[in-house]
């Protein structure tokens, strides 16, 4: 695909973040890391594959696929989002695949990839998926796939061409299955990506039957992610997609659920009201090709139905209390950020600040270390962010304002800093060109070095 497919990417995961504002909490730091394989098997268009197997796995565990953003990577997709955090939590393995083509974009387009077993990137990552499922015990039942942009579209593709490999999926910003296909040999489809491919339900449905043909088992679950004002790939697909998946299942058009689990968001869903509806569709007002991932990776695991797992022993609440920090008390309630203790005037502090930039828009870590002798009893990190950069969404810790002068304060589960000890936060942002870092940061209004 070319430039316009090129998105704004968010991090982290958690219950559900407000638009261009109120920020969300994750779980602490992983232990694991991300590890690449070779020679998993059939790869026609010469994908990497890197892995994500979190410690104390478990026999069996579930299988997810995240699918970056054109010019994007796996690694890129590993440190951008929070689905490695939620695996460590609720203990599944993640696959992240890479394209390696010019521009990084998946074939989404080519009679090959929207075929089953037809081959170039979709069977690529279907033989990723077998590699995990043989060589590290993973569960054949519980595999899904999810993904940004390119990703997104990747996701509709999978499901359409492999019905009997995944069992559902979440695609961010995406089109429907085979809205993207092309006979010239490339990979971009402007009618498609301007909204402009309408069908109706029945069509959308035999495109997908069609990919498989003989298929008679169970179709994967879906769910859907779209800003109403996206101008890369627009809004319309988003209806298109719902006309889609809900002809696939037999279902009608008709919600059968309607909530808003937060403001300007609409979620519908099809043949059911709760998270294990075939078909689950979330609409949010006045957004563009931005959505916040890390507002909707932990969705996304909810709608999977992986977060049943008891939280690994490391993570804050017990199994009595909701899933993570942030997560809400029922699915159609936003979340309530604890308020922080007052933070507490301490000693020296170290800094480590890395930013992952595209397009316009960029991924931030901090890594807040004590380095005094005393323990912090609540933080409050203050830094001023370079001209045109402003917070869209983060994790661990709430921002405001979400340009200027910026101040993180602790959630409730990190506001305690022992000496020597460390925390991480983070925060996706928009930027019009600096991609900068703030030149200085105060915790608790003393000066920190920067690592």
């Amino acid at each position: 695909m070319r430039r316009g497919v090129r998105t704004l990417l968010a991090v982290a995961a958690s219950a559900l973040a407000v638009v261009g504002g109120l920020v969300v909490a994750s779980p602490p730091a992983m232990a694991a890391t991300l590890t690449e394989v070779t020679n998993f098997g059939t790869n026609p268009s010469n994908l990497r594959m890197h892995l994500y197997v979190p410690d104390n796995i478990g026999a069996r565990p579930a299988v997810v696929v995240a699918v970056h953003y054109c010019t994007g990577t796996g690694p890129a997709f590993y440190s951008g989002t929070q689905f490695a955090q939620l695996a460590d939590q609720y203990k599944f393995i993640v696959i992240y695949p890479s394209a390696t083509r010019s521009g990084s974009c998946f074939d989404v387009s080519s009679s090959a990839s929207l075929t089953h077993n037809g081959g170039s990137d979709s069977l690529g990552i279907v033989s990723m998926v077998r590699w995990v499922l043989s060589n590290r015990d993973g569960d054949a039942n519980r595999v899904y796939a999810t993904g940004a942009s390119s990703g997104g579209m990747m996701t509709n593709v999978l499901l359409g061409a492999y019905p009997d490999v995944f069992k559902a999926g979440s695609s961010f910003m995406g089109v429907p299955f085979g809205c993207f296909a092309t006979t010239d040999g490339s990979m971009w489809n402007s009618t498609c990506a301007n909204g402009q491919l309408i069908k109706t339900a029945q069509q959308w449905g035999d495109q997908v039957r069609a990919a498989y043909p003989g298929y008679s088992g169970p179709r994967p679950r879906m769910q859907l992610f779209h800003g109403t004002d996206d101008a890369t790939l627009r809004y319309p697909n988003f209806g298109e997609a719902i006309k889609q998946w809900t002809n696939v299942h037999g279902l009608s058009q008709t919600p059968t659920f309607t909530d808003t689990p937060q403001s300007g968001w609409t979620r519908t869903r099809y043949g059911g009201s709760g998270t294990g509806v075939a078909v689950e569709g979330v609409s949010l007002a006045g957004v563009g090709h931005n959505l916040p991932l890390s507002g909707q990776a932990l969705m996304a695991i909810q709608f999977f139905g992986l977060t049943s797992a008891p939280p690994s022993p490391s993570t804050p609440p017990s199994p009595s209390t909701p899933p993570s920090p942030s997560a809400p008390p029922s699915p159609s309630t936003p979340p309530s950020p604890s308020v922080p203790p007052s933070p507490q005037p301490q000693g020296a502090c170290r800094i480590g600040y890395t930013v992952n930039a595209w397009n316009t828009g960029l991924t931030a870590n901090i890594t807040i270390t004590n380095t005094g002798s005393s323990t912090v009893n609540g933080w409050a990190l203050a830094f001023t962010l370079p001209g045109g950069q402003a917070i869209t969404s983060g994790w661990n810790a709430t921002y405001s304002p979400t340009s200027g002068a910026v101040t993180a304060r602790n959630l409730n589960y990190n506001g305690t800093l022992a000496p020597g000890a460390s925390t991480t936060i983070g925060f996706n942002a928009n930027h019009t060109g600096n991609t900068g870092k703030p030149p200085s940061f105060t915790l608790n209004g003393s000066t920190c070095t920067i690592a």
